[in-house]
Order: structure tokens, then C-alpha cells, then sequence
């Protein structure tokens, strides 16, 4: 399992589009935009043998959100040993994670090298994350920003397919004409 943290997701309020006035002049609003103070964690694992990804919002990305995480990530695999690829957040390598650790001796991390985020594929799976549940949406809150993960996370589900680390090799091209040269 690849996993990360995304976020902080926040909720965003804008005001209404401006429209048009009668005589066909724009009509001009003083920006305003603003944040809630209500921030929400997007924890995510990636199984990338077949694709599947386990979800969960939080509050906050601390220790005890991270093993609860965790646990699902158990509860989703009741079978064999979770190798579980992260980077080295602190809440990931802190005392009270290591204690949970070896209470579930199934789970095992393995820690990515710094700086190479790259080689964790659940970064791949947050971008098409991103386009499927966050991308032009103004969420009022907590709420809604978990209702849109567990529906896209469903609808990603539904049409997962196995990761593969790297690029697909090129299609071969089929030549159309063959030109035969006479000396």
C-alpha cells in the first residue's frame, strides 16, 4: 500500500458571479473570499496491485488520526502482511505509532528516501483524486469535503485497474506505405 496525507482541504465561500446590467456593461464587485477556519485531512493508500485506494478525512494530520487510518487500512486487508509506503512524516515514525505498530505486527512501513516524493504512487492517485472531487468545487464544509472524497473514491474504485511505476512503453506504429527504391 502507497500512502500520503493530502491537504490541508479547506472550504472556500465565494460571493455570486457578477453578471451583466441591463445596458450591457459588466457589472464590478469588490473581491470577497474567504476561508473557514475548518481544515480537513485526506488520508489515502493506494493498493497498487489492483488499484483499489482506502480513504478517510480528518480534522487534523496527527498520530491518532494517522492510526486510525491505519486500522481501516487493516480492516481493508483482513489477509497477509501490509507493507505500507510513506514518507517520514513524524506522525508516521512518532512514539505512539510505533507502540500501535507492535500491537498489528501485519502492518510494516517502509520509509520513502527524502525528497524523492516521486517514488510514492499515491501521489499519482491524488492528482486524478484532485480532477474527480475537488477540482472546481466550493465546499461549505467538513461535511461536503468528505461526502466528495468517499464518492469519488467509489467512483475511482469502481474502474481500477493495477499501477504499474513508470511510463508505458511507446504503441508500435504501423507503417501505412512501404516504399521499395530501385538503383
Amino acid at each position: 500500500m502507497c500512502a500520503d496525507e493530502l491537504g490541508p482541504v479547506i472550504p472556500r465561500t465565494f460571493p455570486p458571479a457578477p453578471g451583466w446590467s441591463p445596458d450591457g456593461h459588466r457589472i464590478k464587485s469588490e473581491v470577497d473570499y474567504g476561508r473557514g477556519p475548518e481544515k480537513t485531512w485526506v488520508y489515502g493508500a493506494l493498493r497498487v496491485r489492483d488499484g483499489h485506494e482506502v480513504t478517510m478525512t480528518a480534522s487534523s494530520r496527527n498520530s491518532a488520526f494517522y492510526q486510525q487510518f491505519l486500522q481501516k487500512i487493516e480492516t481493508a486487508n483482513p489477509a497477509g502482511d501490509i507493507y505500507v509506503v510513506t514518507d517520514n512524516l513524524s506522525s508516521h515514525n512518532s512514539l505512539s505509532t510505533r507502540t500501535w505498530l507492535e500491537d498489528h505486527p501485519r502492518i510494516r512501513h517502509v520509509f520513502i528516501p527524502v525528497g524523492a516524493c516521486w517514488l510514492n504512487l499515491q501521489e499519482g492517485w491524488w492528482r486524478i483524486f484532485r480532477k474527480a472531487a475537488l477540482a472546481g468545487q466550493s465546499f461549505a464544509g467538513p461535511p461536503e469535503i468528505d461526502q466528495a472524497t468517499r464518492l469519488a473514491t467509489a467512483q475511482l474504485n469502481a474502474r481500477a485497474r493495477p499501477w504499474i511505476w513508470g511510463r508505458p512503453a511507446p504503441s508500435t506504429r504501423v507503417r501505412r506505405r512501404q516504399y521499395v527504391y530501385a538503383v
